[in-house]
């Protein structure tokens, strides 16, 4: 199946409740997410076929690959390595295990191989959520607090800009990536009206930002300046992340959640939770694997 350009199609009805996490695995041609509150995680071949899922024993906030031809997965005490063959989650280390109210939520790995990932409230109201880093001899750094609802970490082509995201405030930052892995010059890139909550975010190989928002059933795609120069519409209202896939790297892949609609809601969008796609012009960029576990 072959979308068109920026109409996006939907892939695998599988009804998530809160999917997140896309992520295109070149090497084994699959699309993989998560459903954080069904707490599975599921991939599928590029045009939705293929399918498989497993059941996690936690709320699982992403998957990324390792270096070892497996899956580093985040569920909510800490990091672990998920094998698909045997469906198995072994420990790799504790993060944030003394906060029990918090769990991961999204997560971005850099070109050198180190890990992003943001915390939040899992009730959504206390601001006890961090960006962390785990970087090179499998250093964790907070490279950022304070936050409700993290999400979206992104980079820029160049690799000298990361962007973050706070959804509740409606609000994308962006940093200055310094070449040691550590953030500085933290400034607002974005603040978006009332009802558009960013969500999930890529970056394109034009430097574009890409965000998914939450609640208002679209993507939208601006410049490094900040200007929106492009907008594409689902059929649902939650739209939690997408990835650029595709041998050509011009598939986007997206993932969307019924959380929070109510039963008539759900009715007028029976595709919410389902994996989506859409063909774009301009391709993204790699998805790389942690080298620092």
């Amino acid at each position: 199946m072959t979308a068109a350009l920026h109409e996006p199609v939907c892939l695998w009805d599988v009804g998530a409740h809160l999917g997140e996490g896309a992520l295109w695995h070149a090497a084994t041609r699959s699309v993989w997410f998560v459903d954080i509150k069904g707490r599975r995680i599921h991939r599928c071949a590029a045009d939705g076929g293929g399918r498989s899922s497993w059941a996690a024993p936690g709320q699982p906030g992403f998957v990324v690959p390792d270096a070892e031809g497996r899956m580093v997965c985040a569920l909510e005490d800490g990091l672990y390595r998920f094998d698909p063959a045997d469906g198995s989650f072994t420990p790799l280390r504790k993060v944030e295990d003394d906060l029990p109210g918090n769990r991961f939520n999204d997560g971005h790995v850099d070109a050198g191989g180190n890990l992003w990932f943001g915390s939040m409230d899992d009730a959504q109201a206390a601001p006890s959520g961090a960006l962390y880093r785990l970087g090179r001899e499998g250093v964790l750094a907070r490279a950022d607090d304070g936050y409700v609802i993290t999400n979206g970490p992104a980079i820029s082509p160049d690799g000298r800009t990361l962007y973050h995201t706070e959804t509740p405030l409606r609000r994308v930052y962006a940093f200055a990536l310094r070449g040691d892995g550590s953030l500085a010059d933290k400034r607002v890139f974005l603040q978006l009206p009332e009802g558009s909550r960013p969500d999930g975010m890529a970056v394109d190989s034009d430097g574009h930002l890409w965000i998914a928002l939450f609640g208002a059933g679209r993507i939208e795609r601006y410049t490094p300046a900040g200007r929106l120069v492009g907008s594409v519409q689902f059929p649902c209202t939650n739209i939690t992340k997408l990835a650029f896939g595709g041998d050509d790297l011009r598939t986007a892949y997206v993932t969307t959640a019924w959380k929070g609609l109510s039963e008539s809601q759900r009715r007028e969008q029976p595709l919410a939770g389902g994996l989506f796609a859409f063909r774009v012009e301009t391709p993204g960029l790699p998805h790389h694997v942690v080298k620092v576990i």
